[in-house]
């Protein structure tokens, strides 16, 4: 027994070990690609390029299932972006809720001919297509429910033009968010074939118009814990993958893709509970397979907020689910793994993914209860195990740390005092017990893999106006041709313009 405790102590402190360097690498690369950056976009106008005609236009997709609470204002949130041509197409997948009717209702919208719609990918049956003139962007799609990865191939049979953007129903847009992912895209188009935008927590932040107007850190706990969480992912992980050009996901809450190539793989894969991974590894194994010089690429200044689950029941149900699409995607495309031809993909991102994303929970949770082991049987002493703990904590706070300097770069932040000092607390308290409860949920995740157990959870919709969860200033707007002074955003009916005032 003792032999076995020690050999496997060992083995896991070598992966945690080597899980710490690995996380090290990424960050000095991320922080590396953002200096690149800032240097880049120092004279960009993001303002005079949103009146360009030159900017090619995009079709937004809004898959929506049961969000009746949050629709009207991510809709809302999307008819003011600072974008010269674009529609919003929102598809609801067989909603059992009023989603659809909130959606009749406030845009008084009809049945109308699916002129522009073609059966480019597979998907589920049209139910009917809603318009109003009034509001020449929207179109709304009832179809019968296939899913997520339905929805979004039904928004791209109806799609009109060659950009696709797609973004979750409950999450808001910055007013240049789009601009800046087609800045991206503008400056290789032959090459850039997708590109991630950066999603972050609202949670605690002050909502109006559909916009974040004040962002805040959440008073609440579990919000916050994922506010380091996303921090460190967005910033500190994917710009440095992105810069190896080994981005495995562009969040499906925001990403932009070239349409022509989203139809040439098939589109999403019905049933895959990770979709927005699955097409990612799809455009990388179709562009490898092909030798085509290509970018996966993730923009940080290109921001969308999004709500985060707020009680362990739902957080739980989000991270049992996102382990089991990693596990699903990585048996589908385990062909990749150790081939010459798939380059970082298959020599550094699918592994690191399966040893230090899918594996590590098993890892630390049993790393750590064989030097729980040693402990009590007297094979080290404790001062070692807390010394262990320590390092463990300094390697998630020199993570967290680098990751909101990068956030500093990227947005010349104003971090108020009081949040960044609870952000770095909340870095430290992650390392005694959130991580742990991570783990635990990821183990879980990989049961229901192993079970075939597909639900989906407990996911709970709130409304932004839901004080409860996020501040919101109340504001009334309401349509008009005149131009008025109180104006706060700029919409057409294809002639006119149209003006939202603003009571």
């Amino acid at each position: 027994m003792r032999t076995f405790l020690l050999d496997y102590g060992i083995a896991a402190t070598y992966l945690i070990v080597g899980s710490g360097l690995m996380y090290l690498f990424i960050l000095a690369v991320s922080h590396q690609r953002m200096l690149s950056i800032v240097k880049s976009s120092v004279n960009s106008r993001y303002r005079e390029l949103a009146g360009s005609e030159y900017v090619p236009p995009v079709s937004i997709l809004v898959p929506s299932f049961n969000e009746e609470p949050t629709i009207i204002e991510n809709v809302h949130s999307l008819m003011t972006l600072e974008f010269p041509v674009y529609e919003i197409v929102v598809v609801n997948d067989g909603s059992t809720d009023r989603t659809l009717q909130v959606l009749l209702d406030t845009f008084e919208l009809q049945p109308c001919s699916p002129a522009s719609f073609r059966s480019l990918v597979p998907s589920k049956a049209i139910r009917n297509v809603y318009r109003n003139p009034l509001y020449p962007r929207l179109v709304v799609i009832d179809k019968e429910n296939g899913g997520k990865a339905d929805a979004l191939n039904a928004g791209i049979n109806a799609a009109q033009y060659p950009l696709v953007a797609t973004i979750d129903a409950d999450s808001l847009l910055e007013k240049d968010a789009l601009i800046r992912l087609v800045k991206v895209y503008m400056e290789n188009p032959q090459q850039h074939i997708a590109v991630g935008g950066n999603v972050r927590i609202a949670n605690g932040s002050t909502i109006g118009d559909g916009r974040v107007l004040s962002p805040k850190l959440s008073n609440k706990w579990l919000p916050a814990m994922q506010y380091v969480e996303y921090v460190r992912a967005f910033l500190g992980g994917r710009i440095g993958w992105s810069a190896m050009n080994g981005l495995l996901i562009v969040s499906g809450a925001f990403g932009l893709f070239r349409k022509d190539y989203l139809v040439k793989v098939g589109g999403y894969e019905a049933g895959c509970p990770g979709e927005d991974m699955n097409i990612v590894m799809k455009l990388h194994k179709y562009m490898l397979d092909r030798n085509l010089p290509y970018r996966v690429v993730f923009c940080p200044d290109a921001v969308c907020w999004t709500q985060a689950p707020d009680t362990l029941r739902m957080l739980g149900a989000q991270r049992r689910r996102w382990l089991r699409g990693s596990l699903w995607n990585v048996s589908r495309f385990r062909g990749m793994l150790f081939i010459p031809k798939y380059k970082v993909i298959g020599w550094l991102a699918l592994p690191y993914t399966i040893i230090y994303e899918i594996f590590s929970p098993w890892i630390r949770i049993s790393g750590l209860a064989a030097l729980v082991g040693y402990v009590l049987l007297d094979m080290t002493q404790l001062p070692i195990l807390l010394i262990f703990l320590l390092a463990n904590l300094l390697v998630g706070m020199v993570f967290t740390c680098g990751s909101l300097l990068i956030e500093e770069l990227a947005f010349r932040s104003s971090i108020r005092t009081n949040d960044l000092l609870r952000i770095i607390g909340f870095s430290a308290m992650m390392a005694l017990g959130y991580d742990q409860l991570s783990a635990c949920w990821k183990l879980l995740g990989l049961w229901d893999y192993l079970r075939r157990n597909d639900a989906w959870g407990n996911m709970v919709r709130r409304s932004w106006q839901d004080e409860a969860a996020i501040p919101v200033v109340s504001v009334k707007a309401r349509v008009s041709r005149t131009k008025t002074p109180q104006r706060t955003g700029r919409l057409t009916d294809g002639h006119n313009p149209i003006y939202i005032e603003m009571e």
